[in-house]
């Protein structure tokens, strides 16, 4: 049910969905089917827009709680993972993603900077696949030299990832935490944070910056485009945890 709603829903298949529906009102009632095609192609080329994209990310990732509590420091490191790539011929037969490989990069300098133990977390993302946890800690342990204390491996989503860490966690009595993550995603993750009890320090990839906008920043592109998906996404997630 997710991965249909985000298929027809979310850019750019809710543009297409828009564009069908007005196509199939045309005859009956053309102006409203004349408008809703219209809508279709402008949200489509404000999507693809870099300056569009760039707001929308750039909201998320404004006034993370980065700075630890003195109180209440830190005593592990939390990797959320992303996404696996899957790889023909080799052994094993995925990889993780470029998404998950910023977030490990991130982590294994904050553990060299602080020493902290590692969590990572992520369960199976295909069907007959490897759980990210696994392959996030043979590639923090293999390609980063940074040991992983604990791997957590049967989460499906970032609230999962949250309420399977805790209860690791809470095991071994550490109550306060870095979480790392992508800053557009350290929001909803925080949401899902919130309800475990656990003190949580942001520890997000590098954040955008700010800057004004050139000519180049209004004419769409395909890596806008993604970033507006990942940024709706982002949000609607924020929303809907929110009220969970």
């Amino acid at each position: 049910m997710k991965t249909l709603f985000l298929a027809f829903v979310m850019p750019p298949g809710g543009m297409i969905t828009l564009t069908v529906i007005g196509l199939l009102l045309l005859r009956r009632k053309p102006v409203l089917g004349r408008r809703l095609i219209w809508s279709a192609v402008v949200l489509l080329l404000l999507q693809g827009m870099p300056v569009v994209s760039d707001l929308l990310m750039l909201g998320l990732e404004r006034n993370l709680p980065t700075q630890p509590s003195a109180s209440a420091p830190p005593r592990a490191i939390v990797v959320l993972g992303a996404e696996v790539a899957r790889m023909d011929g080799e052994t094993p037969s995925a990889r993780v993603g470029p998404l998950t490989l910023e977030r490990l990069r991130t982590a294994a300098e904050l553990q060299r900077k602080t020493g902290l133990p590692v969590l990572v977390t992520g369960g199976v993302t295909q069907p007959d696949g490897v759980a990210v946890g696994m392959l996030m800690a043979r590639s923090l342990t293999d390609d980063f030299l940074v040991p992983v204390r604990w791997s957590e491996l049967k989460s499906r989503d970032t609230w999962e990832n949250a309420t399977f860490s805790r209860d690791i966690l809470r095991g071994e009595g550490i109550d306060s935490v870095y979480v790392v993550t992508h800053g557009w995603h350290m929001r909803r993750a925080l949401v899902a944070f919130a309800t475990t009890g656990l003190t949580v320090t942001a520890a997000p990839t590098p954040l955008g910056k700010l800057s004004f906008p050139i000519v180049s920043d209004f004419i769409p592109r395909i890596t806008a485009w993604e970033n507006t998906y990942f940024a709706l996404h982002e949000w609607i997630g924020c929303v809907w945890y929110a009220l969970r």
